[in-house]
């Protein structure tokens, strides 16, 4: 059988070369320890080590092998319990603190967490996995770090350079081995000959085996003879020994080696070059061209010139080329990022470049704000999702300014990425906070009390919803319609957590009283359909209900619309259940799924499989809906609470699994519910999206949906 293999691991953007002896030391000790920490200089090869120590121990953790990287969180951030939340399986939707979120997900699992990059983080880092590890007891930790976190139960390894040939005629050392791979990458044909053998080796000595600094040598052997790149190093590690103890201090602690390779490549880098690397250091996480032509180009720095120095610092292996399905995009090594720090607080433009960096991404966040009810959500979710660190990064420094009127700006204009894409709990933290920073009357405020509304809805938190999004309609209503129409959405969403169906259709009646805006989808007539029509249906009016759908499916296409085109259709496959047409209601509530699987929205992806999995056995097809049933329970089981729902949906959902018990026993109900469950949730919606083939039917029972 195949190995079983559960994660996020990312690909290996290069073989790891030896290490054989430390990969099975990293390994063993995982097996033994709980918490293991890979400690090193800067440039050491701990990432590259742990990556590959991951893949081999991943087949042994039941529920996955799960990778973060912490390297774009700032010192002191509140973030990292969400950056470790987002990268597991993982979308709470309830307001309790996410360390208690995590820690419930963890408790019955059989898990590896890979935190990368943690010696800025010390002391959360500490205390997130000091508290994950008493209440997980099937967790293990595989941490990266400069320092040790510090724990008790911590295995601290400490990664030493490759060792370095003893003599000149010695190729087989690792250092010599890494050297030579890279080197043939950055020359093709490269190969060790008698007649470079010696100043190969004495290379690797001259870099002390540091990996880093070896493969930034390599790539300049594409440029200059290994001679030539000998005499210029020792000539650099002669320069930084007389002469550079006076900085030191300013600097991360770097390795010898590593600062004189470094400080080599940046020598020969042209102007042009070391400014953009020096600004890049600005952005979180990757970058694309455009947001570092924006960021960083001014009179010094012509923006026609940036993708051209993107393309020569790759080449110098200062940056790294990142393919994605959203376009090229680039990052940096946490070291050779820190030097571009170093020497962009030496240009005196490290304030002006983080100021720049926050006005790009707020103006990102306003065209997403305009652009997000139109036909290229798709886009805009995957364009927000690769700026999630560079969001963070944004609304940190925003934070850390006095007024905080920049930070409500940010925030109110993610509303989107917070409520729609999946990330309320982060959306709520940040938002909370900008609204505690600036509390004056401003339009910003006022919108950033209706996404706090809506983030509070995504939580199911109707005490919070009902109080930021009233507070928020009554600073709208002195603001005129513009401002009075998201408010209102936000606003019914609220009131639809209350289950109160009187004041729910009070509320809707005031919004379609509003002006209609024929041209321009807006928030309050696209939430008031979609609460009008639960309304109907909860009622027993699911045929009236199918009115207010239509027009809301019109509105939808007209503009291009899918994120609450799939609302409508899952009401819609609502009111074909209670009308008792579950073929009808199947084909509704896959065409959503469809979308809400495409947009990661786990809550709409739960709500669907049990709706799809009630209209598969309204449809006689037993075996086939404890099979869907079994493949919802993995998505509520990621969710950190129990199905959530209407009560009459929930009850609809258990009157499924008593009518397919009825229908196959109790052992085939479970051998089919169990088979869903074990299905890779991916796979297992692809194939809920394909209709399956008629079965013969009973008699479907009126009145499914309770």
């Amino acid at each position: 059988m195949a190995e079983r293999r559960v994660g996020n691991l990312p690909e290996e953007s290069n073989r790891l070369v030896g290490r054989r002896a430390e990969l099975a030391q990293v390994t063993r000790a995982c097996g033994r320890h709980r918490l293991v920490t890979v400690t090193g200089v800067g440039g050491v090869g701990k990432t590259r080590l742990a990556r590959r120590a991951a893949d081999e121990l991943q087949p042994s953790f039941a529920d996955g092998a799960w990778w973060m990287e912490l390297s774009p969180l700032s010192p002191g951030m509140e973030a990292l319990p969400y950056a470790v939340a987002e990268a597991l399986p993982l979308a709470d939707q309830t307001t309790r603190p996410m360390w208690e979120v995590i820690a419930e997900y963890l408790a019955g699992r059989k898990t590896l967490l890979v935190w990368n990059t943690c010696e800025h983080l010390v002391e959360e880092c500490r205390q997130l996995a000091g508290t994950l590890l008493s209440m997980a007891p099937g967790l293990r930790i595989l941490a990266t770090s400069r320092r040790p976190l510090g724990l008790p139960a911590e295995e601290v390894l400490i990664l030493d350079p490759l060792p370095v040939p003893v003599t000149d005629e010695d190729d087989t050392t690792d250092a010599m081995l890494l050297l030579a791979d890279r080197a043939a990458q950055a020359v093709p044909g490269f190969t060790v000959t008698d007649a470079d053998r010696a100043q190969l080796a004495a290379l690797c000595r001259r870099l002390e085996g540091l990996p880093l600094a070896l493969e930034l040598a390599a790539a300049r052997l594409r440029e200059m003879p290994v001679a030539e790149l000998n005499q210029r190093l020792d000539d650099r590690y002669a320069v930084l020994g007389d002469t550079d103890g006076g900085n030191y201090g300013v600097r991360p602690r770097w390795h010898q080696a590593l600062r004189t390779a470094i400080g080599w490549s940046h020598e020969l880098c042209t102007p042009a070059e070391r400014l953009l690397w020096a600004r890049l250091s600005v952005f979180a996480g990757s970058f694309d061209s455009e947001a570092a032509r924006q960021v960083c180009a001014d009179a010094q720095l012509p923006g026609e010139e940036v993708p051209s120095l993107l393309g020569a610092l790759v080449e110098k292996s200062i940056l790294t080329w990142v393919p994605t399905g959203g376009g090229e995009r680039y990052r940096t090594l946490d070291t050779i990022r820190e030097f571009g720090t170093f020497w962009l607080h030496e240009l005196g433009e490290e304030e002006a470049l983080r100021c720049r960096h926050r006005a790009y991404f707020l103006a990102l966040a306003r065209a997403g704000d305009a652009a997000w009810l139109g036909p290229h959500q798709f886009t805009w979710y995957d364009r927000m999702a690769d700026e999630h660190d560079n969001l963070r990064a944004a609304l940190e420094f925003c934070l850390a300014e006095p007024d905080g009127h920049a930070a409500l700006e940010l925030a109110g204009a993610l509303w989107f990425f917070w409520y729609a894409c999946g990330f309320a709990r982060e959306g709520r933290h940040y938002l909370d906070r900008a609204l505690a920073a600036d509390t004056a009357p401003s339009g910003a405020r006022t919108q950033a009390l209706w996404a706090a509304g809506l983030a509070a809805v995504g939580l199911g938190d109707a005490e919070s919803a009902a109080a930021r999004s009233e507070e928020g309609l009554a600073a709208a209503e002195q603001q005129g319609d513009d401002a009075l129409d998201p408010a209102l959405g936000a606003f019914v969403c609220a009131v639809s957590l209350r289950g109160d169906l009187a004041a729910m259709e009070a509320v809707t009646d005031r919004i379609f009283a509003l002006p209609q805006k024929d041209d321009v989808l807006t928030l309050a007539p696209l939430f008031g359909l979609q609460v009008r029509s639960h309304v109907l249906i909860s009622a027993g009016e699911p045929a009236k209900a199918l009115t207010h759908l239509e027009r809301l499916r019109t509105l939808c296409d007209r503009h291009g619309e899918r994120w609450t085109r799939a609302f409508c259709d899952y009401f819609q496959a609502q009111a074909e259940l209670a009308l008792g047409r579950p073929d009808a209601a199947q084909h509704h509530a896959r065409e959503a799924l469809r979308i809400k699987h495409r947009l990661h929205d786990r809550m709409a992806i739960g709500l669907l499989m049990d709706t799809l999995a009630v209209a598969t056995g309204a449809a006689g097809q037993a075996e086939r809906a404890a099979w869907l049933l079994g493949l919802a329970h993995q998505v509520w089981d990621t969710l950190g609470a129990p199905q959530m729902g209407q009560p009459q949906w929930v009850a609809a959902r258990q009157a499924c699994e008593r009518q397919a018990r009825a229908a196959l026993g109790d052992h085939g109900y479970q051998l089919a519910f169990d088979t869903g469950h074990a299905t890779d949730l991916d796979t297992g919606i692809a194939e809920a999206l394909i209709p399956a083939d008629p079965a013969p039917r009973s008699p479907a029972q009126p009145g499914a949906t309770g």
